[in-house]
């Protein structure tokens, strides 16, 4: 592993542990102010003591790290363009991270110690908005090429229509347990509140299989949390990494010679389908002079470098796949290219994604084309959207011992301060199910979603159907928080980003 960062110098190395710390701690925060969400509902309906709530929520979001894949992980690493992390210098990518978890950071802080359940992946979205805005003022650049506009637009609408989820399944099912599921005595008793059933039963404890599935489901919870928000992490370390030592993890230099062939065939395919279907592409002479910002470098294995231009539009896809098949031709190893030839080759298989990615969105692409256009994607992005195991398992240790401490404010919030009435086993089931099978779903399918929104809007939906209705105090609180959270993330990001290149 060390070989990576062979010929660093001693400062940038420095800082790079620096940077790699901060996202550790971020991660720690986050484990703290949300596992709050996965707890609050399982303390306070009594299924399990505190300690053992905390410590099992710890367990399973180190399982859902390890477990979770890292479909979610890149949606993080393809917010800003690419070429702006492969194009700057060390000082400008760490000063890039920095402002970037900085900001996060503070934010994160501040909400949990005010006992509000704000999400950390929405501070995070604000803080890499705000550092790509400030980078495209500092180099008088176009916004929209700052942005990946496509994406933040579908992360948006996820943040957006989560909650509204949440609201509405928790409160569809905790309905559904009122009016049928109470026909008989035994079953009237998971819309009991805690100190009702110890006033009426004289039992602490939730019912037994009531009990066992408000457990499994802040299990599921935890699992699910891990899996979705424990991917940001591994995200934000490969953000680092690629911008400060690309030579060693623009591509998965671990990769064999069959996962390399798996890659070369994605290119010669989508070749193959580039030339059945060059009408499809809106085809333009290949060789005319393309004119565009992003300089790079064409290799034949036995050519010196010649300096190109790349755009990656449908009508010039022939230009990057004819380049990615000559530094792939023949190759058996990535450490048989240079560095530049490295991250020049992560471009043209990103792009070449993309492109395939837009000729699936055609009206008129055929199903079966699709389906096989989307498997070249998995193909291409193989050995380029990766995660060495000892990246995935620092994250899982620090969200899971982030985990353990300072889940108590965000938990009383959740626990007595949404609804006007003491939390009955019914909504904490309903609200704990409803979070664990939705963010497990988004996990698995690659929607960045947030816990916090998710499980904040459930118990907010069971309170409203079967709660007695909610204190708007708080839920104005949280909601405003949430609506802070985006444009105090972009001005403090974008702030701290300004002034570190002014002191570098």
């Amino acid at each position: 592993m060390l070989h990576l960062f062979d010929g660093m110098d001693f400062h940038t190395g420095t800082m790079l542990i620096c940077a790699l710390f901060f996202i550790l701690l971020y991660e720690a925060i986050n484990g703290f102010h949300d596992t709050a969400n996965a707890v609050a509902t399982v303390i306070y309906t009594r299924a399990l003591r505190s300690q053992l709530a905390v410590a099992m929520s710890g367990l399973f979001n180190f399982l859902g790290v390890l477990m979770g894949g890292l479909s979610v992980a890149y949606t993080i690493v393809h917010l800003l363009p690419i070429d702006l992390l492969l194009n700057v210098s060390s000082a400008q990518g760490l000063a890039m991270m920095f402002s970037m978890l900085l900001a996060a950071i503070l934010w994160n802080l501040g909400t949990w110690y005010f006992g509000l359940p704000a999400s950390s992946f929405h501070t995070l979205i604000g803080a890499i908005i705000g550092i790509g805005l400030t980078n495209a003022l500092i180099i008088n650049s176009s916004v929209v090429q700052a942005l990946n506009i496509p994406k933040l637009i579908e992360i948006f609408l996820s943040l957006v229509i989560s909650p509204l989820v949440g609201l509405v399944l928790a409160g569809a099912m905790v309905f559904f347990l009122r009016y049928y599921w109470s026909n008989t005595k035994k079953r009237r008793r998971i819309h009991m509140t805690p100190n009702e059933r110890e006033k009426k039963d004289g039992k602490r404890k939730p019912p037994f299989w009531t009990r066992i599935a408000l457990i499994f489901s802040v299990a599921g919870v935890s699992f699910s949390h891990g899996a979705n928000d424990g991917q940001k992490g591994i995200g934000l370390i490969m953000l680092v990494l690629i911008g400060v030592a690309p030579a060693g993890f623009v591509v998965n230099m671990n990769a064999s010679g069959y996962d390399i062939s798996r890659t070369r065939d994605a290119v010669n395919h989508l070749q193959q389908y580039y030339t059945q279907h060059q009408c499809t592409f809106s085809v333009v002479n290949p060789f005319l002079t393309l004119q565009t910002n992003h300089k790079v470098w064409s290799w034949s294995q036995s050519e010196k470098p010649i300096r190109q231009e790349l755009h990656c539009e449908l009508s010039q896809a022939f230009i990057p796949i004819h380049r990615a098949s000559l530094l792939l031709n023949n190759l058996n190893s990535y450490d048989e290219l240079s560095p530049e030839q490295r991250s020049h080759l992560r471009r043209l298989l990103m792009c070449l994604a993309d492109i395939a990615d837009k000729v699936t969105k055609f009206p008129e692409t055929p199903a079966t084309d699709k389906l096989f256009l989307n498997n070249l994607q998995q193909d291409l992005l193989y050995t380029v959207e990766y995660a060495p195991l000892w990246i995935i398992v620092i994250i899982a240790l620090a969200l899971a011992l982030g985990t353990m401490v300072g889940w108590q404010r965000v938990a009383t919030t959740i626990g007595e301060k949404i609804g006007k009435k003491e939390m009955t086993y019914a909504q904490g089931l309903s609200a704990q199910m409803t979070a664990a099978l939705f963010i497990g779903i988004a996990s698995y399918t690659g929607m960045p979603v947030s816990t916090t929104h998710v499980l904040s809007s459930a118990v907010t939906g069971t309170m409203l159907v079967d709660g007695g209705g909610i204190q708007g105090k708080t839920v104005k609180n949280i909601l405003m928080a949430w609506i802070l959270t985006l444009p105090v993330a972009i001005v403090l990001a974008g702030g701290l980003y300004w002034l570190a290149l002014k002191l570098i």
